[in-house]
């Protein structure tokens, strides 16, 4: 369901900011500083409580004010208002969903799935596995209602695993209780996990196909142990090692999902465009298994959409995402440099000094 209403308040320099978006495409238009990007921020803290450019939401608080809100409300019969609060003299936000406060930030995210494309997505090709593996488990989340209560237990497996680990002198009995319930889990972790890459690899290297023309890029799961041996039997082989290391060496919280042009690493070979151009792909795909599994769908926020593409690609991937057929909230700093149509519904905003008003 599209969100029909906005409410910011306090965020940033937007000391107030009310929107009635198009359940399709909104462009919001902007100089730099303006406080266009800091729309995308309060979207992001509806759906997940979290900024994408601050770590404290305490910093995103307007100087002149004592809170910010976000308040939204999803389309529907009833609709469906949402909203968040971060008090200055508060230590966690007040979030709520359907007039009841709630304390699980997993009960927004399974109401308002997002995707982000912003400067940062860059990380899916040259950061760290662990930014690969949260985009995969925001997949499996959003399609598998076991998932959220499988990585649950399997965290806190290997949580009292470490512990033990660092503990010193090693009680025999209770690494080998965690190492029966690490491996329990993370099988059916892996299992989840590997379907969903089974299911999402052809519509990415589709989606791929028609951004840009980069055949020999592959994408692979890698679950985080050697594929050949049981995790319970690499976890009791490894207990010495791991206690040498002082954590796990093998496990789920290692999978990772592998770019790779031929043999060679995509961060190694791809230009910063071409890197773009695959984490489009990566999260385009993932909204349309969304929709294909669920009937659902992703709520796109793009930062800055005419960085690090040239105009054709822009009008490719313009033209992918309107047939997504969701809502999608885009920021440039002129309306004209996408070079595209759009033939969806479409709403402009422009933002000034702080100020939000309908193009």
């Amino acid at each position: 369901m599209p969100l029909d209403r906005l409410h910011f308040t306090g965020l940033r320099n937007l000391m107030r900011a009310e929107l009635r978006p198009s359940p399709g495409i909104n462009l919001i238009s902007g100089a730099n500083g303006s406080g266009k990007t800091s729309l995308l921020e309060g979207l992001h803290l509806l759906g997940l409580a979290r900024s994408f450019r601050a770590r404290q939401l305490k910093t995103l608080i307007h100087f002149d004010c004592d809170a910010l809100t976000v308040f939204g409300r999803l389309q529907g019969d009833p609709p469906i208002p949402l909203g968040l609060e971060r008090r200055r003299d508060a230590d966690t936000p007040v979030m709520k969903l359907a007039g009841e406060r709630i304390e699980r930030v997993s009960q927004l995210a399974e109401r308002l799935p997002l995707q982000l494309i912003d400067s940062r997505t860059f990380e899916l090709v040259e950061g760290s596995p662990k930014a690969r593996r949260e985009y995969l488990d925001w997949g499996v989340f959003h399609v598998e209602q076991a998932f959220l209560d499988c990585w649950k237990r399997m965290r806190r497996a290997l949580k009292h695993r470490n512990a033990l680990l660092r503990h010193g002198r090693i009680d025999r009995l209770s690494i080998d209780a965690w190492n029966q319930e690490l491996a329990r889990e993370a099988q059916r972790l892996d299992g989840m996990r590997e379907a969903y890459v089974a299911r999402l690899e052809p519509l990415f290297m589709a989606t791929l196909a028609r951004l840009a023309e980069l055949p020999e890029l592959s994408l692979g799961y890698y679950r985080g142990w050697d594929r050949s041996r049981p995790l319970g039997e690499i976890l009791e082989a490894s207990v010495e090692t791991d206690r040498q290391m002082g954590f796990t060496q093998q496990g789920p919280q290692r999978a990772d999902l592998r770019l790779k042009v031929g043999r060679r690493p995509a961060a190694e070979v791809l230009s910063r465009g071409q890197q773009k151009v695959v984490v489009s792909a990566l999260k385009l795909a993932q909204g349309q298994l969304l929709e294909a599994l669920t009937e659902h769908h992703c709520l796109y926020l793009i930062d800055d959409l005419a960085a690090e593409l040239d105009l054709e690609h822009r009008r490719r991937f313009c033209e992918l995402l309107e047939e997504q057929r969701g809502q999608s909230f885009i920021t440039v700093i002129e309306r004209d440099t996408l070079g595209y149509r759009f033939t969806t519904e479409v709403k402009a905003f422009e933002v000034r000094a702080g100020q939000v008003s309908e193009a």
